[in-house]
């Protein structure tokens, strides 16, 4: 059995990131990147629906070790996918990267310290040991959207599409499209299938979501990269980005009326006064409940205010030959209906993890550091922030990772485990949103305990001091070291 010292499953934006980090550690390791799919680049080569671009700015979305320094700051997913396939060309990383190697369990021994990962490959299931495996296959489940069903829907004389599975050929020009959804994919479709030549675009949804529009071109960006080098550059554009989505966060949280005014006050003026915000687009909830909508140049806002696109505001009873009946009556006529309804949670790739022999419920578990689950052995995975680029927390996760096992070589420890305090019975999950997709999966997702490091901070400032800086020896880690024979041979 072939034997690494680290893998890295899923080669998206994360998994190319720790591969770079670990490369980079004092020792040398044999590692690998197991990725299921025929290509890399994650969510970024997945989808492909009209428009897909990213919603957070590519300083920070992007590697702090290879700053984007393309032209728009909000990306399309292309330019996006390409970066990410350079990135990993420019450092030797798609040397290591090992396409349609799909990992189904992994299983850790105690007695060896190593985990033993099952996969499969050419049709053929087999197996590899590695002394750390390190999860950076995302958060969500690419083999399956979240799907609700209506009544009537095999009634539908027209298409039916899920944005995770857009077919290359469907007809965009003439046709009456409905997008069913509120959230980050269905404000990027409406724009862009506008654009298309759609005869009409309606977005229905059950209730409105926080939109704000944001420059796809960053100015202040342009003048850093002319005046400084470009490293520094990089550098000073990424922290400027931070602060900023820092700043904006915690007053939403501090004095969510403000914000709240400012959104309005900022739809208004690109809307025009005829527009119903307050059934459209003023949600129930405060700004960052959930994560806030972001559209570039209001490329939304303008076609709303063209026409070319419209909203509505109520529940979907049930699918009709001709469109969609809503509950207060009204019918909507479509030719497509897209389910811009979100994404299905899944961690870990979907693999079986177990610990000599005990399957782990990463529900039932404390997340150390928001990296490593208690009493889970050699084992990391890269979760990111709710509040800022996902991104951001991820490549510190890496850096920490990287830290770890250079702790470990030095001083010739073979594991490292989380050991968690008797917690309290209120976990909270260690995602704080109201999203549906969140609520949906609240029983799957890892727990927080009340302080650190088994809270969630959300807060790259204080993550970049703990996972960058942090003591290794803090009295929760505890490592354990090769036993050796009389003869002094380790075993």
């Amino acid at each position: 059995m072939e034997r690494l010292d680290v893998l890295i499953v899923g080669a998206g934006l994360s998994g190319i990131d720790a591969a770079y980090w670990i490369s980079k550690g004092k020792a040398h390791r044999r590692w690998a990147i197991f990725e299921a799919r025929d290509a890399i680049g994650g969510t970024w080569d997945l989808f492909r629906y009209p428009g897909l671009r990213s919603d957070s700015d590519m300083a920070t979305l992007g590697f702090p070790f290879r700053p984007w320094t393309g032209d728009r700051s909000i990306a399309a997913g292309a330019d996006i996918r390409d970066y990410i396939r350079d990135t990993a060309a420019e450092y030797g990383i798609d040397r290591g990267i090992r396409l349609k190697h799909r990992v189904t369990a992994a299983d850790w021994s105690s007695a060896d310290a190593v985990w033993t990962v099952t996969y499969e490959a050419a049709g053929d299931v087999r197996q590899v040991a590695c002394r750390f495996l390190f999860l950076c296959s995302g958060y969500y489940d690419y083999a399956a959207g979240h799907a609700p069903t209506w009544p009537g829907m095999a009634t539908f004389a027209g298409q039916i599409v899920h944005p995770q599975f857009w077919p290359n050929a469907l007809t965009i020009a003439d046709r009456r499209i409905v997008v069913i959804g509120s959230g980050a994919t269905a404000v990027t479709l409406v724009p862009a299938l506008a654009e298309m030549g759609a005869a009409h675009v309606t977005m229905v949804q059950r209730s409105p979501t926080y939109i704000v529009s944001r420059p796809s071109r960053d100015m202040h960006a342009q003048t850093m990269r002319r005046w400084l080098p470009a490293r520094a550059a990089g550098a000073a554009i990424r922290w400027k980005n931070i602060l900023y989505g820092s700043f904006v966060y915690t007053m939403a949280r501090r004095k969510p009326h403000v914000v709240k005014l400012k959104i309005a006050q900022h739809q208004r003026a690109m809307l025009g006064p005829d527009f119903d915000i307050e059934t459209h687009l003023t949600p129930r909830y405060d700004p960052w409940d959930q994560r806030l909508c972001l559209v570039p140049d209001g490329d939304l806002f303008k076609v709303l205010r063209k026409g070319q696109a419209s909203i509505v505001t109520d529940e979907v009873a049930a699918f009709e030959p001709g469109g969609l009946r809503l509950a207060s009556g009204g019918v909507v006529e479509a030719d497509i209906v897209v389910t811009a309804t979100g994404l299905k949670v899944q961690l870990m790739g979907g693999a079986r993890i177990t610990v000599d022999g005990e399957v782990v419920d990463p529900g039932r578990r404390l997340l150390y550091k928001g990296a490593m689950l208690d009493g889970v052995p050699n084992l990391a995975f890269a979760i990111g922030y709710t509040n800022a680029s996902w991104t951001l927390k991820c490549d510190l996760t890496s850096q920490f990772v990287r830290r770890l096992l250079d702790h470990m070589a030095a001083r010739g420890a073979t594991s490292v485990v989380p050991v968690a305090p008797a917690a309290p019975t209120d976990e909270p999950p260690i995602l704080d949103l109201t999203s549906g997709y969140v609520q949906r999966a609240a029983a799957l997702l890892p727990r927080q305990g009340a302080r650190a490091p088994w809270r969630v901070q959300q807060n790259y400032v204080q993550d970049l001091w703990a996972l960058r800086t942090g003591q290794m020896d803090d009295g929760v880690l505890r490592f354990s070291y090769a036993r050796t024979t009389p003869t002094g041979v380790a075993v």
